[in-house]
């Protein structure tokens, strides 16, 4: 069975970085394109970032140039480094790939 469990949130104050991680279980990670969504408060859960199983990038314009998505697939992993915060981007985090169940999310809050 696969499933996604998302770690790395926390509190930051604008301006400030953290790296979101996803690990996926089972062998279909490498084969997978990933994605990053984030949901905030009384919000449709939005696309922030996805990556194909060949490394192509793509951004939801309001995180472009401030956000990056990577994976490593040995480690069945996929990253979301978040550089330059603003409130705004206070949500739970989730990562997805086509067919498994969403996680939990992970709880980023930017706040000073």
């Amino acid at each position: 069975q696969v499933q996604l469990v998302e770690s790395g949130g926390g509190l930051v104050q604008p301006g400030g970085s953290l790296r979101l991680s996803c690990a996926a279980s089972g062998s279909i990670f490498s084969f997978n394109a990933m994605y990053w969504y984030r949901q905030a408060p009384g919000k449709q859960r939005e696309l922030v970032a996805g990556i194909t199983s060949g490394g192509t990038t793509n951004y939801a314009d309001s995180v472009k140039g401030r956000f990056t998505i990577s994976r490593d697939n040995a480690k069945n992993t996929v990253y979301l480094q978040m550089n330059s915060l603003k409130p705004e981007d206070t949500a739970v985090y989730y990562c997805k790939t086509p067919l498994i169940p969403w996680g939990r999310g992970t709880q980023v809050t930017v706040s000073s």
